[in-house]
């Protein structure tokens, strides 16, 4: 019984497990004290020690610490930047680490160099290039110093086992992210209104380049119509206007829709056209129609509704006009065809 209870109560103290991803550092209390040699680590799994003896546990995984430091920039203003650093230790350098640092190692190492580093390069920088253009470089530049400085530092012993390990071989430095920047509210609404203004003023700079090319095809489309009208000028003559207007009544005169035809009363003696208007009103009767009137008035009693290839050469004809003879009809002209040929 009494062997059953002391292996109860010592069995927590004997049997000790190492998780995933951990190592152990034995440490002997009659045996000098931590075990350096790199080899006799304590891997994963269950390990049976005197129970005078203790084994301490180091996490080999990848590790974040997140922290906040109060920093202040080249031009006097007081900020606040959150930092994340992501390591992970080296196995073989666990040993000296303990017995140089001990398990407390994030809060004495890497917390206060990493604080220390990052006030030194954010002094370099203005708050508005902190807060919104510099952070990839101060980034950067903050883990280039923590690098350099861990090359720097040593852990050192002289004795029966002596060693002399450089920080950067025991702490494998991953990288370091500024996630955020902290200003007073009125700093930052000064920022955001000269960042507003800025885009404001490029904003006009395009308007102007737009002015200035809208102009540009203007003279350009001025030019083109300039040109065209000199070349047009010189290749059109009035015999082929009149031509044209010739072709262009013909069309007219030839739709199904109801027109009044005015003969001999157009410009260069083209007939109008009138299309879908009313009779004009009847004279007076103590007016006496001149000649043109009364032309008009014939054509329009002859058929208003009717197409010009429809109607009757007699209700064509009136005093002024006569149907040409048949010998004039190998020459078409232009009365042969408003009028038609005799047949």
């Amino acid at each position: 019984m009494v062997a059953t209870l002391v292996a109860v109560v010592l069995y927590p103290h004997v049997a000790v497990t190492v998780p995933s991803g951990n190592v152990g550092v034995l440490w002997k209390r009659f045996g000098g004290g931590t075990v350096l040699d790199p080899r006799r680590l304590k891997d994963e799994g269950l390990h049976l020690i005197w129970p005078w003896d203790r084994l301490f546990l180091y996490d080999l995984r990848l590790q974040s610490s997140t922290e906040s430091y109060n920093a202040i920039s080249s031009d006097g203003v007081s900020l606040t930047a959150s930092v994340i650093v992501r390591f992970r230790l080296q196995r073989d350098a666990v040993p000296v680490l303990h017995q140089a640092i001990g398990p407390n190692y994030e809060r004495v190492l890497v917390q206060p160099g990493i604080g220390s580093l990052t006030r030194e390069v954010i002094a370099q920088y203005t708050a508005e290039q902190v807060y919104s253009t510099a952070r990839q470089e101060i980034q950067d530049k903050i883990r280039s110093l923590v690098e350099d400085r861990l090359t720097e530092k040593m852990m050192e012993r002289e004795g029966e086992e002596s060693y002399r390990v450089s920080m950067r071989d025991t702490v494998i430095l991953y990288d370091i992210l500024v996630t955020g920047i902290e200003l007073p509210a009125a700093i930052v609404g000064a920022i955001n209104r000269k960042t507003e203004q800025y885009y404001i003023a490029e904003e006009y700079k395009f308007r102007v380049e737009r002015e200035k090319r809208e102009s540009e095809r203007k003279r350009i489309e001025a030019e083109g119509i300039r040109d065209f009208q000199q070349t047009v000028s010189q290749g059109i003559s009035e015999s082929y206007l009149r031509w044209r207007g010739i072709e262009a009544t013909l069309q007219l005169s030839q739709s199904t829709n109801s027109k009044i035809v005015v003969i001999g009363s157009g410009k260069d003696g083209l007939p109008v056209i009138f299309g879908n208007a009313e009779l004009p009103a009847p004279p007076s009767a103590g007016s006496t129609p001149s000649g043109n009137d009364a032309a008009r008035e014939r054509t329009t009693a002859a058929s208003p509704t009717a197409p010009l290839e429809k109607t009757p050469a007699a209700g064509l004809a009136g005093p002024a006009a006569r149907i040409p003879p048949a010998s004039d009809c190998a020459t078409p002209t232009y009365r042969t065809l408003l009028h038609g040929c005799a047949r």
